[in-house]
């Protein structure tokens, strides 16, 4: 029956208001992730095993961060509840996923004492396909001594059934931003080729894949291998890269994967990337840093949501720097404080495969640093909800421990 003009009238008044309402929806979802820019911090310790203790990060230095207002891009930061045609339809991406595992839960960290492994996989139901863990070049406390492959514990993690992912930096512990001993020029003039031939012919006698995560986050200014500090000039970050790399293919150490990972600069103040990046026949993976520090006292930076953080620097890199190249976030984690944790973990984990779909390998760094309550252990909605998130089929469990020679492709 045909609606008298009135009808008609009122009915395209009723619809013009629904839409209005869900396009402000959708505006203000952009609109607030713009707002959340501004200046952050981050200032790590190491909290690694005893006689490593430091080889994470220098100590009490803080990550700076530019105040310059975040350049949004609306296509990557997008309101929760409008999800783009594109991605609505993309099938999910597998990934490799994993954790560092610190000591708050048996007293030891893995991979020197599995068993906390496998109350973290208890905790989040499902077994871990990777295990992260760290490593200096050397303890120079009182006297250098130089840090050999960590055969045993990559051993323990490939008998697990998981891949090993061993970051290892140009670094003497006790860590400092100042170490004459340990710049980019002693790496590059072969003051160490000796140490480091060593280390890659153990690499190589070992025999199995590994990913190799050498000198990260190198676009910041809080490690002692970045360019600007300790005396490192432009240019000598890839040069001591390829130096390094040139070591282990000579050995014939190809069962190392490489991998290039920098930290996230939503507000486009670091380092440019370009300039950094070894080249793709010196990199296997790329990979990204980023944390949620909310407003823990420890270093109140602000809430911000995984798009925020993740979605400028992931852009740079996979349509820019190195788009052939799967990427792995070899490092992530939330406060609790200043916003729903449990909500974060769970939007983060459901995003990622369907909208970061070069995104293969995942990390989180499951440990208390430096005040920072990063764990999934801090709380009960944290743990089930990162337990409901790699819960899903593209999160792959342990089943790696026979891969073959050669770079580690991403799971299929």
């Amino acid at each position: 029956m045909a609606q008298r003009p009135g009808s008609r009238l009122l009915t395209r008044v009723l619809w013009a208001a629904v839409a209005i309402f869900v396009l402000t929806a959708c505006t203000v979802g952009v609109a607030s992730a713009a707002g959340k820019g501004g200046p952050h911090h981050r200032a790590k310790l190491s909290h690694h095993r005893a006689q490593l203790s430091g080889a994470r990060a220098v100590g009490g230095l803080k990550r700076c961060f530019s105040a310059r207002a975040k350049r949004i891009n609306p296509a990557a930061v997008r309101h929760r509840g409008c999800k783009s045609p594109a991605e609505a339809s993309r099938t999910p991406q597998p990934l490799y996923w994993g954790a560092a595992i610190g000591d708050h839960v048996t007293g030891e960290q893995a991979p020197w004492d599995m068993s906390a492994l496998g109350k973290f996989e208890a905790e989040a139901g499902k077994s871990a396909s990777l295990v992260h863990f760290f490593q200096p070049f050397a303890d120079c406390e009182p006297e250098c001594s130089f840090y050999p492959f960590p055969t045993e514990p990559v051993e323990s993690i490939r008998a697990h059934g998981s891949i090993p992912v061993l970051s290892w930096s140009s670094q003497s512990i006790p860590s400092s931003l100042e170490a004459p001993d340990f710049q980019l020029g002693d790496v590059i003039e072969g003051r160490y080729d000796e140490f480091i031939r060593e280390f890659a012919e153990e690499a190589r006698d070992w025999g199995h894949p590994f990913f190799l995560r050498f000198n990260w986050e190198m676009n910041g200014n809080w490690f002692s291998w970045a360019e600007g500090v300790n005396g490192n000039s432009a240019g000598q970050y890839v040069a001591a890269w390829r130096h390094v790399h040139d070591i282990f293919t000579a050995v014939g150490a190809t069962n190392a994967s490489w991998v290039w990972c920098p930290f996230v600069d939503p507000g486009g103040s670091l380092t440019d990337l370009s300039s950094l990046y070894p080249g793709d026949d010196y990199v296997d993976w790329t990979g990204l840093d980023g944390y949620n520090w909310g407003t823990n006292p420890a270093a109140p930076r602000g809430w911000r949501s995984f798009d925020q953080l993740f979605a400028d620097s992931y852009e740079e890199i996979t349509q820019n720097v190195a788009p052939s190249k799967p990427l792995m976030i070899s490092e992530i984690g939330s406060s609790e404080q200043g916003g729903d944790k449990g909500a974060w973990i769970r939007d983060a984990l459901a995003r990622i495969p369907l909208a970061y779909p070069q995104v293969r390998a995942l990390l989180w760094f499951d440990k208390f640093d430096d005040g920072m309550d990063w764990p999934i252990e801090s709380s009960a909605t944290a743990g089930s909800a990162f337990a409901e998130g790699i819960g899903q089929p593209a999160y792959v469990g342990a089943s790696y421990g026979e891969l073959p020679a050669g770079p580690i492709q991403p799971p299929s």
